[in-house]
């Protein structure tokens, strides 16, 4: 009998900064990609606390797997600065930047203006996503595909993530 001839996969791990970030990320993983693609992507969560959280937690779950590619979407709001930068980028961690938040990007792909305030803003942005920014499902019914490409030339972070993602 001969033996299966397994096919190595391309593996990308994405690293939600929270809740918000990682339910985007499987909502467009699942409009994205499909187990044809000869593409694994796996999506983690940080859980917050900020940019150099992040970027240190990410660089633990690389000590622990191995991935072709790695990045991370954090907000840029609290505490980037470019020593977690270039820590990152010792780690080869792509960084996608939020500027300011992940909600403010957001909203500006729909051609919306974003509240300064970061409570106006989170309760702006809770109305396009059916009261719950933390359910995956609930991003469909504005964040398309085919929207965030439109943004590719306008939002930087959106155009790497799709590049990312190969499309």
């Amino acid at each position: 009998m001969s033996k299966l001839k397994h096919s190595v996969n391309e593996t990308l791990l994405l690293v939600g900064e929270g809740y918000d970030e990682e339910a985007f990320l499987i909502y467009l993983k699942s409009q994205i990609i499909n187990r044809k693609s000869g593409f694994k992507v796996k999506i983690k969560n940080a859980k917050g606390k900020g940019a150099k959280h992040v970027i240190e937690w990410t660089i633990r779950q690389i000590g622990v797997a191995e991935y072709d590619t790695v990045a991370v979407l954090l907000d840029v709001d609290t505490d980037w600065s470019e020593t977690i930068g270039k820590k990152a980028k010792a780690h080869r961690i792509k960084v996608l930047k939020s500027d300011p938040c992940f909600e403010a990007m957001l909203l500006r792909c729909l051609g919306v203006e974003p509240e300064v305030d970061t409570a106006k803003l989170k309760k702006q942005f809770s109305g396009y996503v059916n009261g719950a920014s933390g359910k995956p499902e609930n991003y469909a019914g504005k964040f398309n595909p085919e929207l965030l490409k439109s943004y590719r030339g306008k939002e930087p972070t959106i155009d790497d993530l799709l590049t990312l993602l190969k499309v």
